[in-house]
């Protein structure tokens, strides 16, 4: 398990592109029979990507000081790959390409496999730590509450799918979903916002090789961007914006810890303000 340091948005003021790219930038998630996780200091929100052509556990390690990956959190999972099933304890649950589990706390045993090896799941979860125990679930791509937004004009047009969320699959203080942008739209949360209660994690995907996302972060008046590539993430802390410019459409899942679960509560941004 990787970890990386929260911080100081006067400090973020003087990154380099380099090191903007090692504090923020998560790459190599998805490596065939290894749980790849990034612990951010930042919430206390890990990371992690698995592809199980055999399957894999999912083991706590010494970083958390814990028995068991869950005994002090919970986790949500979507599966951007092919047909997949996570094992929780004993229970199995078949998740399809971009259907979704949330897995609360105390849960002692998870582990991952894929239908088809041939085309196996990709695995992307969040964790968070949890004070509550929320039952296990499984959310369908289809039955996650949906809402579009925005509009081509705008270059903006999409649609939001909420999978854990206080209307929702319940948990502690994770939030989880997806966006999808329409074909001809590469803008992602413009207008901008940040939230001072809480962080957030994009995973960005369903990219062809020879496309980028421009991610764009930092204060509205310091504003820095990094240029992020297929599944690969990014870490945004509270005070920052996060928004992408893309060179064509894509899809991305993003993930919140924090104070609150409430999703309205943004500070948006002036586009006039921006710098």
């Amino acid at each position: 398990m990787e970890t990386r340091n929260a911080c100081n948005p006067l400090d973020f003021k003087n990154y380099t592109t380099d090191r903007l790219r090692t504090d923020f930038l998560l790459q190599n998630l998805f490596v065939q029979n290894e749980v790849r996780m990034v612990y951010s200091h930042i919430d206390r929100i890990i990371t992690g990507g698995i592809v199980p052509v055999k399957p894999v556990r999912l083991e706590a390690g010494s970083e958390l000081r814990a028995d068991f990956f869950l005994e002090r959190r919970e986790i949500g999972i979507i599966n951007i790959g092919g047909e997949g099933k996570v094992i929780a304890d004993s229970v199995e649950y078949v998740l399809g390409n971009k259907d979704g589990l949330y897995i609360g706390m105390g849960t002692k045993q998870v582990s991952f496999e894929s239908i088809n090896t041939d085309k196996p799941a990709k695995f992307y979860f969040n964790s968070t730590p949890a004070h509550k125990t929320y039952p296990t679930v499984r959310i369908r791509a289809a039955e996650a509450e949906t809402e579009k937004l925005g509009s081509l004009e705008q270059s903006n047009a999409r649609t939001i799918h909420r999978y854990i969320h206080l209307k929702g699959v319940r948990s502690c203080q994770l939030v989880m979903g997806m966006t999808e942008l329409e074909p001809g739209s590469v803008w992602n949360t413009m207008p901008c916002h940040t939230h001072e209660r809480r962080m957030e994690v994009y995973l960005y995907f369903d990219m062809p090789d020879n496309a980028v996302v421009s991610h764009f972060m930092g204060e509205p008046s310091e504003t820095r961007h990094i240029i992020v590539r297929n599944e690969e993430a990014v870490i945004s802390p509270s005070w920052s914006i996060h928004s992408g410019c893309g060179t064509r459409n894509y899809t991305f899942i993003w993930g919140m810890a924090g104070e609150n679960q409430v999703f309205a509560d943004m500070d948006a941004v002036a586009m006039t303000a921006l710098k």
